[in-house]
Formats: C-alpha cells, structure tokens, sequence
C-alpha cells in the first residue's frame, strides 16, 4: 500500500492525449536534428563513380559539331578526266546566239591575261570563229600568303578553253601545273603537276578526312581560283 502511493507520488502526471501527442512531437523532433547532420554527411561522401564514359561522349560530340574548315576542298573538290585534273563549267545562256558567246569570252579572256597577277606568257593562244571556240593559256602568281617581310606564292599554269553554241557555254580548266619556290631554292626549285600533288589520291589522307600538309595550299588555293573564275566567266556571258 505504501508502495503504491510512492509509486502514484513520482509518476509523471498526463493529463490527456493532446499532452502525450505533444510530447511525442518533440521527440521525434529533437531525433530529426540529431539525424539531420548524418545525413548530410553521408550525401557528401557518397557519389555515383565517374567512369569517364560521359566526358568522353561530350568530347566526341563537340567534335563532331564543330564543322571541318577543310570539308569544301576534301574527297570530289580536284576532278579528274582520264587521269588528268580538270574542272568543268556547263551553263545554258538563255537569249544568245553562239556568235555573241564568243564575243563575250573572248573579251573576258583577254581582259584575264591583263590582270595585275599575270606573268610574261599569258594570252589568249588560239581561237576558231568558225567553230566558237576559244582557247587561253594563263601564267600567273597564286600567292599563298602575303603579308610583312613575307610572300609565299608560286607560278600557276593552266589553260581555258571554251566551247561557245547557241544558248550554251562549255568551258573547262586544265593542263594545270605551279612552279615553286624557283628564285630561292638552289636547284631552281619545283615543278609540280596538278595530277601528282593536289588531286586525291596525293593531297588526302586515307579516310579522306582532311588534307595533307605540303601540298593542302595549293588545293586550297586552286579551288578557290577555280571558283572565282567561273564566277567571272557566268558574269560575262549573262550581262
């Protein structure tokens, strides 16, 4: 009996269950907090591995978006026609006659041969009136660069012929050759012919990605003379 009131006496007086839920909330509470800084501590220590798998494949997307500065002088730029390198250029000129053709291309090949890159030699070597046909073999300085206390260029051979008929323009380049480096290398330097030096075969790697060092210069370069000459040619004969 004695025990029981001592027991009753040091017991902990709950009035109601509000007042064990709130007791409860606190608990649960100060456990949450104690918690809160294992927890952060295990996020900080675990981590998926980095099997370098995903840096690989952003790399290997990078570059394949970045575009190749090379890509219009790569694999198909240099035709060739029967193992020589040749360029063709086929137009319809709409409203004129073969005569007025002629006229016009003879006028745009002389007007060539007196451009300020011209070398002793260039002309207008043949013509058939008859046949509309003209021919001009050009000798010129491609320059490669041109800057202070250096210019790097070489003498280009090639040779126009066009094929003028009612309505319609041939025109082709070839017979394309370069003389380099003549007044500084002590043998007289080189003579390189298209079909040897800027074709695909020797200015292309294998897989045909980019060009070779050596010789890319003077592809670059040549088709981009290509380019610009039958620009001036299609101005000529549709003005």
């Amino acid at each position: 009996m004695l025990n029981n009131a001592f027991y009753c006496a040091c017991r902990p007086k709950i009035r109601n269950f509000a007042e064990i839920f709130n007791l409860q909330m606190r608990l649960f509470f100060i456990l949450a907090m104690c918690l809160l800084p294992m927890a952060a501590m295990a996020q900080g220590v675990w981590e998926r591995p980095d099997t370098g798998k995903e840096t690989v494949g952003r790399q290997e997307e990078m570059k394949a978006e970045k575009p190749n500065p090379d890509a219009k002088y790569l694999e198909g730029a240099v035709p060739e026609v029967d193992g020589k390198v040749e360029w063709k250029l086929d137009m319809d000129v709409p409203g004129k006659s073969a005569d007025q053709i002629y006229a016009d291309i003879l006028q745009c090949f002389t007007d060539l041969t007196k451009t300020e890159n011209q070398i002793e030699g260039s002309s207008v070597a043949l013509v058939n009136k008859a046949e509309h046909i003209v021919v001009a073999t050009i000798r010129e300085w491609l320059v490669f660069t041109d800057k202070f206390f250096m210019l790097d260029r070489t003498k280009f051979y090639y040779t126009l012929i066009a094929y003028c008929k009612d309505g319609h323009l041939t025109v082709t380049m070839g017979r394309i050759s370069y003389r380099y480096e003549e007044g500084r290398s002590s043998d007289g330097g080189y003579v390189y012919k298209a079909e040897e030096w800027i074709n695909d075969e020797n200015a292309l790697n294998r897989k045909k990605t980019r060009l070779l060092p050596g010789s890319a210069k003077f592809r670059r370069n040549t088709v981009d003379r290509k380019d610009y000459l039958f620009s001036v040619i299609r101005e000529a004969v549709t003005q």
